[in-house]
């Protein structure tokens, strides 16, 4: 079996010891970009790479690109290879932050064309709440040749901004409310949103537990999110590209698929004082 979008913490403890399955910790806070791996040496799932938020699933910045701008997919292939990716490898992704950080390595594999990744529903916090292993080995890699097929599931800032008066694409933005109207920015040098942009916070995504939503559920809201707009004219966006890749994964669980990210999302957009900003 396959698993897409999201796999159980019964599933992948089942799979620990299968040679065929590669799990990574992208755990990570961008107010102390340490921390996940200092975290991970603590203790991870048992198999578990690391990958950094800002060394692996990002490029470096050149202050109009945004804040992760999308790494190289030959670096970033080669760093999935080294880890013993190939295109039969079943990866599991998770983090301690309600898949956040975890929701753009499902969505970059995906771009690199590999289907076989799912999100660990929960979490690092579901797994300890089941008292499953945690371990602080570091994991035997047996390289692999991860072989590129890119998809096209990428606007740029000038189809965004045409957007502005062509009103074909639908942008959804994953911040918080607050920061959506320009409130408590603290990340970016300008708050506001794109002009047209609706608001779907990531976090309405799942429910009380940290787990995501029913399916059922999850497609009745963006359907009336999108508003009679086709999925695939669905624009998704946060604040650097991170967290709207979870929009990007509770839209593929709800069956709604074919939408796209938009890489520098609000700090590229109001990395240029000339773009409009609303409120």
């Amino acid at each position: 079996m396959i698993y897409s979008t999201l796999v159980d913490c019964a599933t992948l403890a089942a799979h620990l010891d299968d040679a065929r399955w590669i799990i990574f910790d992208c755990r990570h806070q961008l107010a102390d970009p340490a921390a996940g791996e200092a975290a991970y040496a603590k203790g991870h799932l048992p198999g578990a790479v690391f990958l950094h938020l800002d060394r692996d699933l990002a490029s470096p910045l050149n202050g109009c690109n945004g804040r992760h701008p999308l790494p190289d997919p030959q670096l970033l292939a080669q760093k999935l290879g080294a880890a013993g990716v190939s295109a039969q490898t079943q990866v599991v992704v998770y983090d301690d932050a309600a898949g956040m950080i975890a929701g753009r390595l499902w969505w970059l594999l995906r771009w690199l064309g590999h289907e076989r990744v799912a999100l660990l529903d929960g979490g690092l916090q579901q797994w300890l709440k089941e008292a499953r292993p945690l371990s602080t080995e570091l994991p035997e890699s047996v390289p692999a040749v991860f072989e590129i097929a890119m998809r096209a599931l990428t606007v740029s800032t000038g189809v965004v901004q045409a957007n502005l008066t062509g009103g074909d694409l639908c942008v959804i933005d994953a911040r918080s409310p607050d920061r959506f109207r320009g409130e408590n920015e603290t990340l970016d040098p300008a708050g506001g949103h794109i002009p047209g942009a609706r608001n779907r916070f990531f976090r309405d995504n799942l429910d009380a537990d940290g787990q995501f939503r029913p399916a059922a559920e999850l497609r009745r809201e963006f359907l009336a999110l999108l508003a009679g707009v086709e999925p695939k004219q669905a624009v998704m966006q946060c604040g650097s590209g991170v967290s709207a890749c979870h929009n990007l994964l509770a839209m593929e669980i709800a069956g709604l698929p074919g939408a796209r990210l938009y890489p520098g999302s609000w700090s590229e957009w109001c990395s240029d004082p000339a773009r409009p900003v609303a409120c």
